[in-house]
């Protein structure tokens, strides 16, 4: 099992940014993407971004494309996510989770290790 813990969140004012980061301990050997997804307040669970934890491939959602960039530093065993441009509508709870699968890395299940998530709160 991976353990994972968010920080970075915050509240924060459109068009700022804010940067989260992920803390992976336990058995990281396993993971081979990350991924971030966030849950706003009477919504599901939807991706937002996903990268190989080795580096290469990344993948964004639509809706955060162009302002949202996901990096790991798998010395550190750690993930970020560095968000600009931040909007009201990207108001959410953000997790970061891992997956040993290369497949379906947008979707929730492919994820077997989440964290506790960190709150992001943009005012308009």
């Amino acid at each position: 099992q991976v353990q994972l813990v968010e920080s970075g969140g915050g509240l924060v004012q459109a068009g700022g940014s804010l940067r989260l980061s992920c803390a992976a301990s336990g058995r990281t050997f396993s993971i081979y993407t990350m991924g971030w997804f966030r849950q706003a307040p009477g919504k599901e669970r939807e991706f937002v971004a996903a990268s190989r934890w080795s580096g290469g491939s990344t993948y964004y959602a639509d809706s955060v494309k162009g302002r949202f960039t996901i990096s790991g530093d798998n010395a550190k065993n750690m993930v970020y996510l560095q968000m600009n441009s931040l909007k009201p509508e990207d108001t959410a709870v953000y997790y970061c989770a891992t997956s040993p699968r290369r497949t379906g890395v947008t979707e929730p299940y492919v994820y077997d290790s989440w964290g506790q998530g960190t709150q992001v709160t943009v005012s308009s």
